[in-house]
């Protein structure tokens, strides 16, 4: 670690900027851009990554010489910043498990809720002054499948089972003996659980393992009353047949907040699909997200400043903090 006087704090992105008022007198905090985050990288001694939708970080990290000993991202996934220079090097990686976990699993839960009782169906009948009657899904004992045993999914998890919902939680590895799940089932489980899923929540990580995991193969073994969520990474889904299983009525229904390319284009064919919600990358943005994001670094720079362990701290090889 290292003594926090005269330490330099660079801060990738300024709109708006962070609340940084713990670290005045403490440390020089200095802004950088796209445009001058390589020039300014070698003189900083932490970084914050609080653009955390740019992939200036991985593109500009010097493979020689002076770079950041810290990088902290205001993000829960760090897919857009690791590369192969920071991977191989010292530098410790951190990011902010812990703010965005039950924002996100109340966004799930209240995903599952309108699907299942039809609550865009109403709005519409609303609008055109029909009245229609019509029965809607029960939840309780309906089986979901969440994929991502990090905090992120183990929050959906517990969300959806007080709602009465069957929950199957994936992870990379097996697990017996958890306090909540009591089962985890590991990631080559996922085939077999599929087909008997209501409900099927992506919030895993983006790995190599992981990327383009939702594919032709994975929607054809969702039943038809099955319903898709992703609130973890655009690349784990292979949107062109999220499309074609839509329109072709494999699946009953999916919601994306995350795509591919971001922010998604108006041409974008996924805007017409039938039976999909689209959202702007929101379901971990509430009111006062960025003041805490704010806090959970400086918090984390005390630790710094008192030479003791970064909490978060991202297993760069596995791309995760991983589970302890």
């Amino acid at each position: 670690m290292s003594e926090s006087t005269g330490s330099t704090v660079l801060v990738l992105g300024s709109d708006p900027p962070p609340k940084l008022d713990r670290l005045t007198g403490r440390a020089r905090v200095i802004f950088a851009d796209e445009t001058s985050l390589a020039e300014l990288l070698p003189t900083a001694d932490v970084l914050l990554a609080w653009d955390f939708t740019s992939d200036a970080i991985r593109e500009a990290w010097p493979r020689e010489g002076p770079r950041p000993r810290w990088v902290h991202t205001a993000s829960a996934g760090v897919d857009r910043l690791l590369c192969p220079a920071l991977i191989a090097d010292d530098t410790v990686v951190t990011n902010a498990r812990g703010v965005f976990e039950q924002p996100i699993a109340e966004y799930v839960a209240g995903l599952v809720i309108a699907m299942a009782k039809d609550f865009y169906g109403s709005w519409e009948l609303q609008r055109q002054r029909r009245w229609q009657h019509r029965e809607t899904l029960r939840l309780g004992g309906t089986r979901a499948v969440v994929v991502g045993s990090g905090p992120i999914g183990r929050a959906i998890g517990t969300t959806l089972l007080a709602l009465g919902v069957k929950v199957d939680l994936v992870g990379r590895r097996a697990r017996s003996d958890d306090p909540q799940f009591g089962f985890v089932h590991p990631s080559d489980a996922l085939n077999d659980l599929l087909p008997q899923a209501d409900w099927v929540v992506c919030a895993a990580p983006l790995t190599d393992a992981t990327r383009g995991l939702f594919d032709q193969a994975a929607f054809a073994r969702m039943p038809p009353r099955a319903r898709f969520i992703n609130v973890g990474r655009g690349p784990l889904v292979v949107e062109a047949d999220l499309v074609a299983a839509l329109r072709g009525w494999r699946i009953a229904a999916a919601a994306l907040d995350v795509f591919e390319h971001e922010p998604l284009t108006t041409d974008s064919p996924l805007w017409d699909v039938p039976h999909l919600i689209i959202s702007p990358h929101m379901s971990g943005d509430t009111l006062g997200w960025r003041d805490a994001l704010a806090e959970q670094f400086q918090d984390n720079f005390d630790q710094w400043s008192a030479g003791e362990p970064l909490h978060n701290v991202v297993d760069k090889r596995l791309g995760y903090v991983p589970v302890q």
